[in-house]
């Protein structure tokens, strides 16, 4: 990336209500293309409502002052061109796809951002690409099984593949492992570390400290729909932040990379 590139994402007092509640207060934030990011925070802190204004789901108000709300330096973005810059994966997704398709049809949909394939035309490119992402996630041996067969493991990485067809600058990914047993949760970390390694960035929104895989350098805290802390890893991920930002005396340890949360 050029230094001079503006950045991926730019929100600048950023306010979102969902009915009469406030949900997001005044956010204002900057990533930078190709930076690796971490927002951790409790539930009902606002971090999937912040994934879904990304989405252009949900709208800031304006009329409490000026916003700025941009993606790669735009202000305005039709949504199939904005879904093919970044990929997603979130619970929601996964449920959605929790019906007789098989994992190569997940990936494939991807192309046009769809549940399932509906008699779509599939070119051999795309089935190159799929093929590709299937064995890159080390997933091909199973990519025929429906995913109503699939363990929760397998089936997130058969998202991450549809998340991945066009190549996305980003991944985000919200709450990934909710439901994952401890080897889908070893599994699903080394395929995270190895998309970044290969030089996708990645936003991960996520409660559990576990998650925040060691190529994340950044992290930002988010309660009751503000920014309390945005910094280095090093420093967020520390007894006293994390206490403040769960209301819950913790000590904080660090092994191989990962940092976990004890005491509680």
């Amino acid at each position: 990336m050029n230094a001079h590139d503006p950045p991926f994402l730019e929100f600048e007092n950023v306010t979102v209500f969902h009915g009469e509640k406030m949900v997001l207060d005044s956010l204002s934030l900057a990533i930078r293309r190709g930076e690796s990011v971490a927002i951790l925070g409790p539930n009902g802190a606002g971090k999937s409502t912040f994934i879904r204004t990304i989405m252009r789901e949900f709208y800031p108000v304006l009329d409490r002052g000026p916003v700025t709300f941009r993606i790669c330096g735009r202000d305005t973005w039709d949504v199939f061109a904005l879904r093919s810059a970044f990929g997603i994966v979130s619970n929601d997704l996964q449920y959605a796809f929790t019906r007789e398709i098989t994992g190569r049809e997940v990936i494939l949909s991807g192309f046009f951002s769809s549940i399932g394939l509906f008699n779509r035309e599939i070119t051999p490119e795309m089935e190159r690409r799929a093929d590709k992402i299937s064995a890159f996630l080390e997933v091909g041996h199973i990519c025929n099984r429906p995913m109503t067969e699939l363990s929760s493991g397998e089936a997130r990485r058969f998202l991450i593949g549809r998340a991945m067809v066009h190549d996305p600058e980003v991944l985000i990914l919200d709450e990934p492992t909710n439901s994952l047993d401890l080897h889908a949760l070893h599994a699903f970390r080394q395929t995270i570390r190895k998309i970044a390694s290969n030089g996708t960035a990645i936003i991960l929104v996520t409660h559990n400290l576990q998650d925040i895989i060691p190529e994340i350098v950044r992290v930002i805290l988010m309660k009751n729909g503000s920014i309390v802390g945005d910094g280095p890893k090093e420093q967020l991920l520390a007894d006293g932040p994390v206490s403040r930002l769960f209301d819950v005396p913790v000590s904080i340890r660090k092994d191989d990379g990962y940092y976990y949360a004890t005491g509680y």
